[in-house]
């Protein structure tokens, strides 16, 4: 999954990428408006980290373009400014949480795992498939109760395919969504990391749809 963090703080900034990328998702940091706007709206992101005050177009009148634009990625808001009013009209352009500066980076990816919870429409932190159960918190997954011992790049492709479960996601799509655009990659890198994943699950959790990509299957209700 990737996370756009739009922040001019550098400290700020670096921390939040930091957390990111430990808690298994793919960072990118943008500090302009005007640039922040662009990829936002036209790059797949899972979720977007977004300051207020920015240099070029400030945050409240990018999040209301992206809007406008149908834009849906989920946004949680950061800003310095803490008035309840300030809060309402973030919220009314479309933020989907709002935290006041300073802040716990606790907190952040909280709320983070929290938005990212909802925008796959599910409530419970822990995501079970047949016999394979994957905590996003702890970035631990388990097989019959037992834990696999997967890479931080496995994890990442086993967390996108459980959150888009229900759906064939694309080899393009796992490749924007687990690498950033400087990354050099082979061209069966995602065949190849799939395989890895698949032989230490031990599990036939990952289907391959031919034509379409890779999916997961949620049990059926009885």
């Amino acid at each position: 999954m990737r996370i756009l963090i739009v922040e001019d703080e550098e400290r700020i900034a670096r921390d939040l990428a930091e957390a990111v990328t430990a808690a298994g998702y793919v960072a990118e940091i943008v500090t302009d408006g005007e640039e922040a706007w662009f990829k936002g709206g036209t790059e797949p992101y899972s979720a977007i980290i977004l300051d207020l005050g920015l240099p070029g177009l400030d945050g409240l009148t990018i999040l209301k373009r992206w809007r406008q634009e149908a834009v849906p990625v989920p946004v949680l808001v950061l800003t310095a400014r803490g008035a309840w009013s300030e809060r309402v009209d973030g919220i009314d352009a479309g933020a989907d949480d709002y935290l006041a500066k300073p802040f716990r980076i606790e907190e952040v990816m909280a709320r983070l795992r929290a938005l990212l919870r909802r925008a796959a429409g599910r409530g419970e932190p822990q995501i079970t498939i047949g016999p394979v159960t994957l905590d996003p918190r702890t970035r631990e997954v388990t097989v019959s109760g037992q834990p696999a011992a997967l890479t931080p790049l496995e994890f990442r492709l086993l967390n996108y395919l459980f959150h888009h479960r229900g759906r064939a996601v694309s080899q393009m799509e796992l490749s924007e969504a687990l690498y950033s655009h400087d990354h050099e990659r082979e061209s069966n890198a995602i065949e190849a990391l799939v395989g890895r994943v698949r032989r230490k699950l031990k599990s036939d959790v990952i289907e391959t749809r031919r034509g379409f990509g890779y999916i997961v299957t949620p049990p059926q209700p009885k």
